[in-house]
């Protein structure tokens, strides 16, 4: 039996890769999706979930067998958790990161067997800013701190934001960043970007979503300087424009570049005057192409406490299309949109991508006729890692298993 390369032990080569479906002509979602030098099999990836389980910002044999599990059940794309490009960027002590060459090697570890199974990696870069030192979430007793003092690893000195702002009660007030902080975390994407191309990362998303440091700059609460980097729609953003050119200008041209946004803080109701919402980042999209993003996540909140949040199964799908749909109404059809939030459903995961009743018709190179081209899944992979070959069974689509687990396919009829 042929071996898989690239990796320095046997095992089978997939041929094709788990996922992929053996119908001739499968939904959408089951259908390849291309980006730059990349193709998936399928449009269902593998989000970025942190699990505060590395080692001074060192993935583990956890990570491997964590992320691995996703490979080989059929995920076209598996991204690593949030990854702090500096010292000071973690949410916790125990956050993955990519700020020093030591770090790079568990990274390839676990790039190498997924590619050793016919799939691909990606790595979400990030710093937590305001939201950083903090224990991790299974440690926080409610109505207490959330700090993680020095003494357990934290660096409640040294955390930074846009503004002296404290993102709520528990957490450290942040120190403003300085000129010299902010170009420091420029460099850092940067340089942690060169780092995820060493260990052999297929994709790289920006994080600027869900309260941390990017995000924090964007929201004119949590940013109320006064200098080039807040105020106006144009200052507020530029930080993450900068980063997003940074990291393009060091990673390959065929490498796509994913972006997370938080597409509104949920304030429209508070007593706040103003806040992110999903027209400015309808605005921000727009720009996103010409500096090279191929994929915007459109997901949502995390940047205020007080946020007023309605959660629901595919609560910010809608969001993902009102995005597109405005984009392709300004002529904007190269930037594809990735829909993400307690998707759990077979039905709901096919829709999204594929043309349904009362969907605003919208063609691309792609295929695409919905709300978004991709689907990004997290929680419900904790549940079931196999969980895309429960979708294909109960769509009745054809998908090949990982040839080391033939005997577990489901049988006809089965109901699971």
């Amino acid at each position: 039996m042929a071996s898989a390369s690239d990796i320095p032990y046997y095992t089978p080569r997939q041929s094709p890769p788990a996922g992929t479906a053996l119908d001739d002509n499968p939904p959408t979602l089951f259908s390849p999706l291309k980006l730059r030098d990349l193709t998936v099999q399928n449009r269902i990836w593998v989000a970025p979930m942190c699990t505060y389980s590395a080692q001074d910002g060192h993935l583990t044999d956890f990570h491997l067998v964590h992320l691995g599990a996703f490979a080989l059940r059929g995920a076209s794309l598996t991204v690593i958790e949030a990854t702090s490009v500096l010292p000071n960027g973690g949410i916790t002590p125990q956050d993955s990161g990519l700020w020093k060459d030591s770090q790079i090697a568990p990274i390839k570890r676990v790039a190498d067997w997924v590619h050793s199974q016919g799939q691909h990696i990606g790595i979400q870069l990030a710093h937590a800013g305001r939201k950083a030192s903090t224990i991790p979430p299974w440690l926080v007793e409610r109505g207490k701190s959330a700090v993680a003092s020095k003494e357990i690893g934290g660096w409640p000195d040294d955390v930074m934001g846009p503004s002296a702002i404290q993102w709520g009660e528990g957490y450290v007030k942040p120190r403003e960043m300085t000129a010299q902080d902010i170009q420091d975390v420029i460099t850092g994407f940067a340089d942690s970007a060169k780092r995820a191309i060493a260990a052999g990362v297929d994709v790289i998303e920006i994080h600027a979503a869900h309260g941390y440091l990017l995000c924090s700059f964007l929201s004119p609460i949590s940013n109320r300087r006064t200098d080039k980097y807040g105020g106006s729609f144009e200052n507020r953003i530029r930080l993450l424009l900068e980063v997003i050119q940074a990291v393009r200008a060091v990673i390959p041209q065929g490498m796509p570049l994913l972006v997370r946004v938080s597409s509104t803080e949920w304030m429209e109701e508070s007593d706040e005057p103003e806040s992110w919402d999903v027209p400015q980042t309808i605005e921000l999209a727009k720009l996103l192409p010409s500096l090279g993003v191929d994929l915007l996540d459109v997901s949502s909140g995390g940047n205020n406490e007080k946020q007023q949040i309605k959660l629901s199964n595919n609560f910010q799908v809608g969001i993902a299309g009102q995005v597109r749909r405005a984009l392709y109404s300004a002529g904007i059809t190269n930037l594809l949109i990735g829909a993400v939030g307690l998707i759990t459903e077979a039905e709901a995961a096919k829709e999204i991508v594929q043309e349904k009743e009362g969907t605003v018709q919208m063609t691309d190179e792609q295929g695409g006729l919905a709300d978004a081209n991709i689907v990004l899944v997290a929680r419900q992979f904790l549940r079931e890692p196999e969980w895309i070959f429960r979708v294909a069974y109960r769509l009745g689509v054809e998908v090949q298993w990982p040839v080391q687990y033939h005997r577990g396919t489901f049988l006809k009829n089965s109901r699971i």
